[in-house]
């Protein structure tokens, strides 16, 4: 995600909270949104130049935040972007995954594991069954005992008895993983879609398309 993708990003989540939650402190809003509290308190005052929001003084040093009509149209048009991007995400996601199930099924694998709990991990899932290959589990040290999908989700893949190759659906520390994953399969087994740019670090380059 580039810089103002997160801006706008942080800007939509900040003008939603403001709109839907009675009482809010920058200290609430900066744990609700996963950030520090110095950078929820310079997004409000840049949401307050823009005329997004108005605050008011509540004794004894306490603050109100209203969303101004600005602020309403910019939230309508932040959120529909949103849903346009995830939209177009989905569909790239789907289709490059779709690409790696038949280079499972022209190399004869038919078992995989996940590595990765995210919403990537959900469209792997749910296009591996469309594609008759059987996910056998989820790896994710996060969340390993839970279930995900009604899969059990397990630590490490050493803990996985038998499988064929391992679909990479991690979002946020892709080539953390990835070479993670190096440490137990050859490279030519996992398999990862374009969108999640993983430098691989084999010569041994698997190419699910032209295989």
């Amino acid at each position: 995600m580039n810089k103002r993708s997160r801006d706008n990003e942080i800007i939509r989540d900040i003008l939603i909270h403001i709109d839907e939650t009675e009482h809010l402190n920058q200290r609430k809003l900066a744990i609700e949104l996963g950030i520090a509290l110095g950078m929820a308190n310079a997004y409000i005052k840049r949401c307050v130049r823009k005329g997004y929001i108005k605050v008011s003084q509540i004794p004894p040093n306490r603050y109100a935040y209203y969303l101004t009509p600005q602020g309403f149209t910019e939230k309508t048009r932040l959120t529909a972007e949103f849903l346009a991007d995830s939209f177009s995400f989905f569909r790239r996601a789907r289709a490059q995954y779709a690409e790696l199930y038949k280079s499972c099924a022209r190399n004869g694998w038919t078992s995989v594991a996940v590595a990765g709990v995210s919403e990537l991990a959900d469209i792997a899932i749910l296009y591996a069954r469309e594609h008759e290959i059987n996910v056998i589990g989820v790896i994710s040290r996060e969340y390993d005992g839970d279930t995900f999908h009604g899969l059990p989700v397990i630590s490490s893949l050493d803990l996985v008895s038998h499988f064929d190759a391992v679909i990479l659906a991690d979002i946020k520390s892709s080539e953390k993983r990835y070479n993670e994953l190096l440490k137990s399969i050859p490279s030519e087994r996992i398999l990862i879609p374009e969108l999640l740019s993983v430098r691989r670090t084999s010569d041994n380059e698997f190419d699910p398309i032209e295989k």
